[in-house]
């Protein structure tokens, strides 16, 4: 396929509290550009603190997809999330404006920029049946055990609580005899509808590691603790893969009497410096990645000019 023929998709990619929201609306007003989430949590309705989730005056008119689209016991995954992506990359382009994809869940946005096949191993059956009752009568952790000794690399990215991919995960590695890591590396083709340009936005660690700590702090002053206290009451179990997600997990045990406030906020501070940490690892792995230091700018809206201005130099069109 030639690159004129290929759909325009700017990534706009980082760590947690680096700016991305801010900085992928802003060029999508220079670009006549939409949104796409790339975030693992935004999905999720009635979680909107502790995600971080753009409400009207951050959004900026700007139309964002994939943004409360299921409820927080509903199981989703990568795969649903590549369908949903794609087709809605081909409908904004479709319309003449620019696809941004944007956000911090690298999973997610592999999924949608390299020619990943989910359906190279058939369901087995029998080995279901076998890890569901494992995990009935041992629990969940039993069955990611197993998971750890086979694939380490898959586990890692897996929680032990998404019972469904770490079953999903195993029947791979018994029919094919290699790590999920392995077949990414071996399938890692770009997808072929796409003309990427790709950027990640990052801090220096001691400023971003600031940054994390003002972010929690505020999502405590907007009633984080009143959220997941709601969430509870409405039957949504800690043990969900979403009530798993940051901000979530700590406040729940804070809730459930097995510390004090304080120390849920210590721990949900340390906890997003680690997942930052991690989401950098991920984001290195990229070749064709364009490193934006923010502390170089004065403000997100600098960012985004440069960005912006790159993009029309890239695709030679003021879209």
């Amino acid at each position: 396929m030639e690159t004129e023929q290929k759909i325009p998709l700017l990534i706009i990619a980082g760590p947690t509290a680096t700016g991305k929201t801010e900085v992928a609306v802003k060029v999508a007003e220079k670009l006549n550009g939409e949104v796409v989430s790339a975030d693992s949590m935004l999905i999720y309705r009635h979680m909107d603190i502790g995600t971080a989730k753009p409400d009207d005056e951050e959004k900026r008119g700007i139309p964002h997809h994939l943004i409360d689209i299921v409820e927080p016991d509903a199981g989703y995954s990568a795969e649903n999330y590549q369908k949903q992506a794609r087709r809605v990359i081909v409908d904004i382009n479709a319309r003449d404006k620019l696809p941004i994809l944007a956000g911090g869940t690298g999973f997610y946005i592999d999924a949608v920029v390299f020619d990943y096949d989910f359906n190279h191993a058939v369901p087995d059956t029998g080995l279901r049946r076998i890890l569901m009752r494992e995990a009935e009568e041992k629990g969940n952790q039993a069955v990611h055990d197993r998971l750890r000794a086979a694939d380490p690399g898959a586990a890692d990215r897996i929680h032990p609580n998404n019972l469904k991919r770490v079953i999903r995960a195993l029947e791979i590695h018994n029919q094919t005899g290699v790590t999920g890591a392995l077949q990414r590396t071996r399938s890692k083709n770009e997808y072929p509808l796409y003309d990427q340009l790709f950027f990640c936005l990052y801090y220096e660690r001691a400023v971003l590691y600031h940054r994390i700590e003002k972010r929690v702090d505020l999502m405590m002053a907007r009633g984080l603790v009143r959220e997941v206290r709601g969430l509870l009451e409405r039957g949504y179990h800690p043990e969900l893969v979403s009530m798993q997600g940051l901000g979530y997990k700590e406040i729940a045990g804070y809730l459930h009497n097995r510390y004090s406030l304080e120390e849920a906020v210590q721990l949900l501070k340390r906890n997003t410096r680690r997942f930052a940490k991690r989401q950098l690892t991920w984001f290195r792995r990229y070749s064709n990645i364009k490193w934006i230091d923010m502390g170089q700018y004065v403000s997100t809206g600098h960012a985004a000019t440069g960005i912006a201005g790159m993009a029309r130099n890239k695709w030679q069109v003021d879209r």
